[in-house]
C-alpha cells in the first residue's frame, strides 16, 4: 500500500488538527474538571464542606450531560458552539463540544480517585488546624496523584476517541479523512492508515500514563 503525495499531505494536516483538538481540549477539561470533581466530594455529606443541595445539583447536571451520547451532544450545543467560536464547523468549533462533555467524565473520574483518599488522612489535617482549602491542595490532591494521573490519561484517550467521532459532522481531524475519504469514496487505504494513527495515539498515551501512575505511586 503506497500513499500518493496528496493523501500524505492530508494525513498530516488531519493529524495536525486531531492533536490541536485533543490538546486544547485536555487543557480546558482539566483546568474544570478536577475542581468540578474536587466539588463533588468535599460538599457530599460529612465530608469538609458538607452542601446537599449544591451536591445534588452538581450530581444531576454531570449525569444528565453524560447520558447523551457524543455525537447528539455536538449538535444539541451547536447555539452554544457558535456564540463562543462564531461557527460550529471545523477544529476549533469541536473544541467546545469535547471540553464540555469531558468535564463532567473527568469530574467523575476525580470524584472517585479522592474517595479512595482515607479520611483519616483528612482528620488528621484537621486536627493540627489544617483550612479547607489546605486540606484540598496538600491532602487531597497529592494523596490522589496516582489515580487523577490514571484520570487524565483514560480522559486523553476518551477525547480522541471523540475527536474521531466529531468527524461525522466535518469537526476536521483523522476522524474527519476517515468518514470522507475511507468510508464515502472507499478508498480502504486511507481507512487503514487512520485507524492505525488513532490506535498508535491511544497507544502512546496509555504507555505514557502508566509509567507517570507508577512513578507517583512510588513516590
Amino acid at each position: 500500500m503506497i500513499l500518493t503525495a496528496n493523501k500524505i499531505i492530508l494525513l498530516k494536516i488531519s493529524i495536525l488538527q486531531t492533536l490541536y483538538m485533543v490538546s486544547l481540549s485536555t487543557l480546558l477539561t482539566s483546568l474544570f474538571g478536577i475542581p468540578l470533581g474536587v466539588l463533588l466530594v468535599i460538599t457530599r455529606k460529612g465530608h469538609i464542606l458538607e452542601n446537599k443541595i449544591l451536591y445534588r445539583v452538581l450530581g444531576i447536571v454531570v449525569n444528565a450531560t453524560r447520558s447523551i451520547p457524543f455525537p447528539i451532544f455536538i449538535v444539541f450545543v451547536i447555539p452554544l458552539t457558535r456564540f463562543i467560536v462564531g461557527t460550529s464547523i471545523g477544529s476549533t468549533a469541536v473544541i467546545v463540544p469535547l471540553t464540555l462533555a469531558a468535564i463532567v467524565f473527568m469530574a467523575r473520574l476525580t470524584e472517585t480517585s479522592l474517595l479512595e483518599v482515607p479520611f483519616g488522612v483528612i482528620e488528621a489535617a484537621q486536627s493540627i488546624g489544617a483550612s479547607r482549602w489546605q486540606i484540598v491542595w496538600n491532602v487531597l490532591l497529592p494523596e490522589a496523584k496516582p489515580g487523577l494521573t490514571m484520570a487524565v490519561t483514560i480522559t486523553i484517550i476518551t477525547l480522541i476517541s471523540y475527536s474521531a467521532m466529531a468527524g461525522t459532522v466535518g469537526g476536521g481531524g483523522v476522524g474527519d479523512l476517515a468518514i470522507r475519504y475511507g468510508y464515502q469514496r472507499y478508498q480502504t487505504d486511507i481507512m487503514f492508515v487512520t485507524v492505525l494513527i488513532l490506535l498508535l495515539f491511544v497507544q502512546a498515551i496509555q504507555v505514557v500514563g502508566d509509567y507517570m501512575v507508577r512513578r507517583f505511586t512510588r513516590k
